[in-house]
């Protein structure tokens, strides 16, 4: 079993709760978590077997689930309302269980645990720094924005007193 040290995430989420629409949250974990999970499903392609083909083609990463993948998802973690789901994996290809574990015509040929194994230290710390970076990118963007809605309300002000002094003054 593997063990992770991780460090300034009571940091990170007191800074990602300051972002306030709930969908900049979400759309900066997706974000932060494809860009991570990415070398996963490089280094599983790498390494699943080549006899059939497109099972390493078939290895992405995204939030979209086979319809089979999906309900098999909903039994599994019915219960649980995650915020944000990012899955890597072989998609709809259904031989890709027998690749990875074996089966009694087949000997195992793991790829996608070693993948994740080898990469797993790395794909937290660079879900902390997509974060982070994203995070900071939201924050100015808003910030932006607030300037931009601020100042144009400004000129809808002035622009109001002007027509009311022109008016008033006839």
């Amino acid at each position: 079993m593997a063990k992770f040290q991780i460090e300034g995430l009571k940091d990170l989420e007191a800074a990602f709760k300051e972002l306030e629409n709930v969908n900049q949250r979400k759309a900066s974990a997706r974000r932060a978590m494809k860009k991570a999970a990415q070398p996963i499903a490089d280094d599983a392609a790498r390494l699943a077997p080549r006899e059939f083909g497109t099972l390493s083609e078939s290895i992405k990463v995204g939030t979209v689930l086979s319809k089979r993948q999906r309900a098999l998802h909903r039994k599994m973690f019915r219960d649980d309302r995650a915020a944000v789901e990012m899955f890597v994996g072989a998609g709809p290809f259904s031989s890709a269980h027998n690749q990875e574990f074996g089966n009694e015509h087949n000997p195992p040929q793991p790829f996608m645990r070693p993948a994740l194994d080898s990469n797993a230290q790395r794909y937290l710390e660079t879900i902390g720094k997509e974060l982070w970076a994203d995070i900071d990118k939201t924050a100015k963007r808003a910030a932006n924005k607030a300037t931009r809605l601020a100042s144009r309300g400004a000129s809808l002000d002035s622009n109001a007193d002007l027509l009311r002094s022109g008016l008033g003054g006839e």
